[in-house]
């Protein structure tokens, strides 16, 4: 079973249990959460970032909302479905030439915010949206740099 460690960023500007929904729906994107994964109780979250555990329902409801989670009374929250294509897949070539990019980037002295800022205006070009739309999944997930 796959579990997710959530990281909230007081400093983001976004409500803790919207980094708490994005968070999770990054890992179902990206396969590291499965239908049937067990997401962490909120007292677990409560007691690993520190926020209140009504943080953490709150956005669980909304996830529920979505049809990605279902509550199992006396069990816990589960996910449903998964948001994982397989073009973004950990060894999937697409990741591998943005890891690929990453590493020319660094090498060419951009930190992470240069990096962030250059990624969302090519997705708002190409995507359209505000920066905020374009910006979904904020923050780690399950292992990932947050």
């Amino acid at each position: 079973m796959r579990e997710i460690e959530f990281r909230i960023d007081r400093r983001s500007g976004i409500a803790a249990y919207q980094q708490i929904v994005l968070q999770t729906k990054q890992a179902l994107r990206l396969g590291v959460l499965l239908p049937g994964d067990r997401l962490p109780t909120a007292k677990e979250v409560a007691r690993t970032c520190a926020v209140n555990p009504n943080t953490t329902l709150k956005a669980y409801r909304e996830l529920e909302r979505e049809g990605l989670v279902e509550p199992r009374p006396g069990l816990g929250t589960f996910v449903r479905r998964s948001l994982a294509r397989p073009q973004a897949a950990a060894d999937s070539p697409l990741r591998g030439e943005l890891t690929a990019w990453m590493d020319r980037a660094r090498a060419a002295g951009l930190d992470r915010e240069d990096v962030t800022a250059l990624v969302t205006s090519v997705l708002q070009e190409r995507y359209g949206g505000s920066a905020a739309a374009a910006g979904d999944g904020h923050g780690g997930a399950g292992g990932e740099p947050g």
